[in-house]
């Protein structure tokens, strides 16, 4: 399953055959981002809106607009059920805390987003730097959860389901269609 139009399934990554492994990849690749979006920060400090300015700003937007929101609904649809039902207090406690991560995170990003835009314009839009870091401090400890307790967590909860396969399969259909990624 490929499609190169999506931001970041140009990388190495997993097949949606292990939708677990996806999730991880993909967080991967937000770092990569949030660490441009470090670097585009200080670029613009210290040379402006030039070409590199705008075409990082450009990238960290394409990300962020298109796969970033992708991820969240994966885990949303795939991961933070399954966690709010289980018996583990821990696994609950993940999901809110993944839910509240996620509206803050949504939040961040639409305040850095219209200067992002602007720095694709040529512009060099005032408090760039602090919603740049309001917005990498607001994935603080969020990828680590994920990765450290709700991905395996919601992995073992669906391998423990009687139908464990299917609902492996099923998540890595719904996740491929929604990218508009075929089965090859």
């Amino acid at each position: 399953m490929r499609n190169t139009s999506f931001p970041g399934l140009h990388s190495p990554a997993a097949g949606f055959d292990e939708p677990f492994e996806v999730l991880s990849a993909c967080h991967d690749r937000v770092r990569r981002s949030l660490d441009l979006l470090q670097r585009l920060a200080a670029h613009v400090r210290a040379h402006g809106a030039d070409t590199q300015a705008r075409d990082a700003a450009r990238d960290v937007a394409r990300y962020f607009n298109v796969a970033a929101p992708a991820h969240h609904e994966d885990e949303e649809r795939h991961v933070i059920p399954p966690l709010l039902g289980s018996a583990d207090a821990r696994l609950r406690e993940a999901a809110q805390r993944m839910l509240a991560d996620h509206t803050r995170i949504r939040a961040s990003w639409a305040a850095l987003e219209p200067l992002l835009q602007a720095l694709q314009a040529g512009e060099v839009p005032p408090g760039l730097d602090a919603a740049a870091q309001d917005f990498v401090d607001v994935h603080d400890g969020h990828l680590e959860l994920e990765d450290g307790l709700a991905f395996p967590g919601a992995r073992d909860l669906q391998a423990a389901a009687p139908d464990a396969a299917q609902r492996r399969l099923d998540m890595g259909r719904d996740m491929a269609a929604r990218r508009g990624v075929k089965p090859a």
